[in-house]
C-alpha cells in the first residue's frame, strides 16, 4: 500500500481499495480467514440448494485519548449465514389428551373387533396354516 502514500510527507495521495486493505490486514491472515469462510458458505449452498450470505464488517475505533495523530485501531469481523439441511419430520396423531402418538387413536388395534351392537371384543388372529398335499 506504499504506492498510495507520499514518502516525503507521509500523506495519503490516493484512496486505497478496500480489497487491498483486507488482503494486507494482519499480514494477510484476515484475507485467508475470509476466503475460508467464503468457501465454506459456497460448499453449504451447493450441498443444500438454499441461499446463504456473508457479512464483512470493518470496525474503526477513534484514536486513544482523542489524540489526533494517534493510530486508529481497525478490526475486521465477519459472519456467515450458511444454509442448514431441512430437518427430517415424522407424522404423529394427537390422542384425547392432546399428546402426540404414532398410531391413529381413532383406529382400532389389530385383533380388536366391533360387534354389531357397538361393543368391542378381542379376537386372536388365526395364525395356523394347514397345507394340503397336492
Amino acid at each position: 500500500m506504499t504506492d498510495h502514500i507520499d514518502t516525503g510527507t507521509g500523506e495519503i495521495t490516493e484512496k486505497a481499495p478496500v480489497a487491498a486493505f483486507l488482503a494486507s490486514h494482519l499480514n494477510g491472515r484476515t484475507e485467508e480467514e475470509l476466503s475460508a469462510e467464503f468457501h465454506t458458505l459456497l460448499d453449504q449452498v451447493r450441498a443444500h440448494g438454499k441461499k446463504g450470505s456473508m457479512t464483512i464488517t470493518i470496525v474503526v475505533d477513534p484514536p486513544a485519548n482523542g489524540v489526533e495523530s494517534a493510530p486508529l485501531p481497525i478490526g475486521v469481523e465477519s459472519a456467515i449465514k450458511a444454509p442448514k439441511p431441512t430437518p427430517v419430520k415424522s407424522l404423529y396423531f394427537l390422542d384425547d389428551d392432546g399428546l402426540p402418538v404414532r398410531e391413529d387413536p381413532r383406529q382400532m388395534s389389530a385383533g380388536v373387533y366391533r360387534a354389531t351392537d357397538g361393543t368391542t371384543e378381542f379376537r386372536m388372529a388365526d395364525t395356523t396354516t394347514e397345507y394340503k398335499d397336492a
